[in-house]
């Protein structure tokens, strides 16, 4: 097993990244928001196993920030998504909510690699 597969946050990301696949599954949306939304997603989960393997703190963090850059830029499409109506209020609040907790465990994450 590698590291960080033993991490919550990956394995959360993990989850929340099939969820939205499955999600672009079942609707019709702008194509180009289509694409961006599943490279931003998947981009969360790389970064945090590319981050996990990292020797050095500071390449560590650096990955972990770009996880949660992933994971702002999900959630500003889903806002525009939303603002386009072409999700409904109840899908765009879930997905919010689960990117949000993402980005607290991301943070908390970051924090450990801050120079002290």
């Amino acid at each position: 097993m590698f590291l960080f597969e033993k991490l919550d946050v990956y394995q959360k990301s993990l989850t929340l990244s099939a969820e939205v696949y499955d999600f672009l599954k079942m609707v019709n949306i702008d194509k180009i928001l289509k694409n961006q939304l599943q490279r931003a997603i998947t981009s969360i989960t790389l970064n945090i196993a590319e981050g996990s393997g990292r020797f050095t703190r500071k390449d560590k963090k650096n990955f972990y920030i770009n996880a949660r850059g992933s994971i702002l830029e999900c959630v500003a499409i889903f806002q525009i998504l939303w603002k386009n109506k072409e999700i409904e209020q109840n899908t765009y609040d879930d997905f919010y909510l689960k990117l949000e907790e993402l980005a607290k465990m991301l943070s908390g994450l970051i924090n450990k690699f801050l120079d002290k």
